[in-house]
């Protein structure tokens, strides 16, 4: 198993695991929103730079 596939597993384990607390504590559409952030964040930042 490489490196990066390992990795691959153990983020998407920690995103699985930060679900299941979400559930837990009653805070999933904090999570959904905070998670919908990021990605638009992400993806603005991939094309800000990809322009220089």
């Amino acid at each position: 198993m490489s490196i990066n596939r390992t990795r691959g597993l153990l983020y998407w384990l920690a995103r699985i695991l930060g679900d299941v607390n979400a559930v837990q504590r009653g805070r999933v559409g904090r999570r959904i929103g905070r998670r919908a952030a990021g990605r638009v964040t992400g993806r603005g930042l991939g094309r800000l730079f990809r322009r220089f």
